[in-house]
């Protein structure tokens, strides 16, 4: 008898839509370290259901669950600058994808969450795979 409360718990609950992936992601992101963010300048955190075609044909994707997440911005030498129009850096999470990989993983959709942000933060900024393990290691 006791399994079965315990499943109970899940007989109600849907995969997070849209909007409640968002705010995991923002409060993910306020949770890393200062410094880490720093990184990014001014972003924008945005979720999609599926990369669009000119992702998948730019990185020659074969299936848009390839594809977790996007960081898509310039580099601390070349931050924004409103004379030029040019928006701040975006990061794109792909809300099916990552629950595809949740439900074939023992991970919390939390953890997968915390590390497609700080991937996709961390490659463009030429982080190691060491001191990304590290800020994961010390995400709260």
């Amino acid at each position: 008898m006791a399994r079965i409360y315990q499943t109970r718990a899940w007989y109600n609950q849907l995969s997070p839509s849209v909007s409640e992936m968002e705010l995991m992601a923002l409060e993910t992101y306020a949770n890393l370290p200062q410094d880490f963010r720093d990184l990014t300048g001014e972003i924008v955190i945005q979720i999609a259901e599926f990369p669009s075609e000119e992702i998948m044909d730019d990185l020659a994707l074969e299936t848009p669950f390839d594809l977790l997440g996007l960081f898509e911005g310039r580099g601390i030498a070349e931050r924004w600058n409103p004379a030029t129009g040019e928006g701040p850096n975006r990061i794109t999470l792909f809300r099916r994808a990552i629950l595809d990989y949740w439900a074939e993983n023992e991970e919390t959709l939390g953890d997968i969450i915390a590390h497609v942000l700080i991937h996709e933060i961390g490659h463009h900024f030429g982080l190691s795979d060491d001191d990304m393990a590290t800020i994961e290691e010390n995400v709260a």
